[in-house]
């Protein structure tokens, strides 16, 4: 078997996973990201077959007939199913290597830095199954500090915050490792709940997954902006039953995921407070670096600068920074090895 693990890992392209609750991005070395879809499988529900991955069982979501089951595998961060994660994982290797059916990738996992144990064995043998040589882990806000290109391995703090779907990261990085972190089970999919609740409570309105994020990105924020707009949206009604129209106001959306968005700005000070006073100069300085999809917010740079003081950067390409990140340690595996968290550590 060493033979033969030898001869397929000369064969075999390194690849990088972002394995995010609302996207999966997966970064082949030497060719960069190559896949960007969405975190959802759909199966039919009598044999389990998957007969959709990505974004094809996204446009399925809320839409199926009963024989039909679109889902998402991955829930705060980490996997809630565990045998559809590995289809779903099978899926992406084998896309990412074409015809090439016989290669076992060297994988490299983006993780939260609040996972367990547990949840990082679950990960691992997830991959494992699904084709991965040998697997092996970074943390989100790492990844996304490289992806921005701050100076990991310097002894100066850098402050990144990564925004996804189902978690939030914020960390203090110096000399290649997390100084102070905090991680909370919070992110987009709990701002899309919001607008969901909020409609129901206040025009007993009923809207699918997909309206209420479609609402958040074209007139959701954080702070007031300039050219705040309205929006005509479409749901059921909760008491008639029937369908029906209603326009909302961008003001309106806010006060919805006030709370959400209160939950990671707590989550940024609470960092912050646990800085050691040497890093908090260089913080001072260098500012906060902002990443991944629930960034792109309105106006939630401009509130975390009004409640922290600092300068707030958001990344050039928030919602590939983090897999960017990760593909750069498997380009230069010897310069990022401090980084990664191998199997044996899992």
């Amino acid at each position: 078997m060493g033979l033969i693990g030898a001869f397929l890992g000369l064969f075999s392209h390194d690849i990088a996973i972002d394995l995010g609750t609302a996207n999966t991005l997966v970064y082949v070395r030497g060719e960069g990201v190559i896949i960007d879809e969405p975190t959802v499988v759909a199966l039919r529900r009598d044999t389990g077959r998957v007969i959709a991955v990505g974004l094809e069982a996204k446009t399925m979501l809320g839409r199926t007939p009963d024989s039909i089951q679109a889902l998402r595998p991955m829930k705060d961060g980490v996997i809630a199913n565990y045998e559809v994660t590995e289809r779903m994982l099978k899926y992406f290797i084998s896309k990412s290597h074409g015809r090439r059916r016989l290669i076992r990738p060297r994988t490299l996992i983006c993780v939260p830095s609040g996972i367990t144990e547990v949840e990082k064995r679950a990960v691992r043998d997830s991959a494992l199954h699904a084709g991965a040589r040998e697997v092996m882990m970074v943390y989100e806000p790492m990844a996304a500090a490289i992806g921005a290109d701050l100076p990991v391995h310097e002894p100066v703090g850098n402050v990144i915050i990564d925004i996804g779907g189902g978690t939030t990261e914020v960390a203090v990085i110096s000399l290649s490792g997390i100084v102070t972190n905090t991680s909370i089970r919070i992110g987009g999919d709990e701002m899309d709940a919001a607008i969901d609740k909020y409609l129901r409570k206040t025009y007993n309105l009923l809207v699918g997954e997909q309206t209420a994020e479609s609402i958040k990105l074209k007139i959701g924020s954080a702070y007031p902006v300039d050219g705040e707009q309205t929006m005509i949206i479409r749901g059921r009604d909760v008491v008639e039953g029937v369908p029906r129209t209603l326009e909302i106001t961008a003001e309106e959306i806010r006060q919805a995921i006030a709370e959400t968005v209160g939950s990671i700005v707590l989550a940024v000070r609470q960092t912050l407070e646990q800085t050691p006073p040497e890093l908090a100069a260089d913080i001072v300085d260098r500012g906060i670096y902002m990443a991944g999809g629930g960034s792109l917010l309105r106006g939630l740079d401009r509130l975390l600068e009004v409640e922290t003081e600092l300068t707030v950067t958001r990344t050039e390409k928030a919602l590939t920074t983090v897999v960017v990140g990760a593909g750069k340690i498997i380009d230069d595996g010897d310069r990022y090895r401090k980084v990664v968290i191998r199997g044996e550590d899992t």
